[in-house]
C-alpha cells in the first residue's frame, strides 16, 4: 500500500471514530498495524492531523463560541459558567497528561492494550445506558448563550474532567468517557455528547501542541503536506459525523456503539494472536 493512500485512510479514521465513543487513538493504532505499517512510527502523525477534527466542531459550533466570548466582554453569567465549565473539565487532564505523558506514550504503542480497552470500555457504556436513565434535555432558551453546558455544576463538570482522563489509555475513547461520565451524573444524552464536542477543542488543542513541541525533532518539512491531506480530510470527515452524530445518540442511545467496540476489540485480540 502507497503512503499517499494510507494518509488518507487514516484522516478518514481520524475524522469518523474522534467523536463517536469508540476510541480515535485506538482505531488509529489499530489501522495502522492492520494495513502492515508500524504504529509508532506514525504516532506523531496521527496527532498532528488531530486539528481537522477540532476545526470541525468549532465551525459547526461557531455561533455558540462566538456567543461566548461576547458574552464574557459583556458580562453575561451564562457566558462565564460556559467557559467555567471547560476550563475545570480540562484542568485535570492537564495535569495528568504532565505527569503521565511518557507512561501514555508508551501505551500508544500497544496494540492489546487498545484491544481490551475496547471490549471493557464497550460493557462500561453498555452499564451506563442500563443503569443511567437519564433525563429528559432541560428547557433552555434557544437564545440562551452556552446552552445548557452553562447550566452544568462545576462539581459535575469538574467530575467530567477526571473520568476523561480514562482516556489516556488508548482505546478507552475521550468522548466515550466524557459521555458516559455525564450520562451517569444524570445528564442527558444531548447535553452530555454537547459538552464533550465542546470539551475536545482545549482538550485535543492542547494535546496536539505538547504532543508536536515534544516530537518536534521527528517532523521534517516533507511531512507537511502529509499531515496537511490527513488533517483535511479529518475535517471533512468529522463535520459530517459530529453533524449526525446527535441526532442518531439521541434517538437510539449509545449501546450499537458499545456493541461495535466489543466486536472490533474481540476481532483484534484474535488477529494479534493474544488470545
Amino acid at each position: 500500500m502507497s503512503t499517499t493512500l494510507l494518509v488518507l485512510i487514516l484522516g478518514i479514521v481520524e475524522g469518523l471514530t474522534e467523536y463517536l465513543p469508540v476510541s480515535s487513538t485506538g482505531h488509529l493504532i489499530l489501522a495502522t498495524e492492520l494495513l502492515g505499517f508500524d504504529a509508532a512510527e506514525w504516532a506523531v502523525f496521527n496527532i498532528a492531523i488531530q486539528p481537522g477534527a477540532i476545526l470541525a466542531v468549532v465551525v459547526l459550533y461557531w455561533k455558540t463560541f462566538w456567543g461566548v466570548l461576547k458574552g464574557m466582554f459583556e458580562g453575561s453569567k451564562h457566558a462565564w459558567d460556559f467557559t467555567r465549565n471547560l476550563l475545570v473539565a480540562f484542568f485535570p487532564a492537564v495535569a495528568l497528561g504532565l505527569a503521565f505523558g511518557d507512561q501514555i506514550d508508551n501505551l500508544l504503542e500497544n496494540a492489546v492494550v487498545v484491544a481490551w480497552a475496547l471490549i471493557i470500555g464497550g460493557f462500561a457504556i453498555l452499564a451506563v445506558e442500563k443503569l443511567a436513565n437519564p433525563p429528559a434535555r432541560p428547557d433552555i432558551p434557544e437564545d440562551q448563550v452556552g446552552g445548557a453546558v452553562a447550566t452544568m455544576s462545576f462539581r459535575k463538570s469538574l467530575t467530567v474532567g477526571l473520568v476523561q482522563c480514562l482516556a489516556m489509555i488508548p482505546g478507552v475513547s475521550r468522548s466515550g468517557a466524557t459521555i458516559m461520565g455525564a450520562m451517569a451524573l444524570g445528564i442527558d444524552r444531548k447535553t452530555a455528547a454537547e459538552f464533550s464536542f465542546f470539551l475536545a477543542v482545549p482538550t485535543l488543542s492542547g494535546a496536539t501542541v505538547y504532543s508536536l513541541y515534544k516530537a518536534r525533532d521527528e517532523l521534517v518539512a516533507d511531512d507537511l503536506a502529509m499531515i496537511g491531506w490527513g488533517a483535511l480530510v479529518s475535517f471533512i470527515v468529522a463535520y459530517i459525523v459530529v453533524k449526525a452524530f446527535i441526532a442518531i445518540v439521541t434517538k437510539i442511545g449509545f449501546a450499537p456503539f458499545a456493541w461495535y467496540r466489543i466486536i472490533v476489540g474481540v476481532a483484534a485480540l484474535f488477529w494479534l494472536g493474544a488470545i
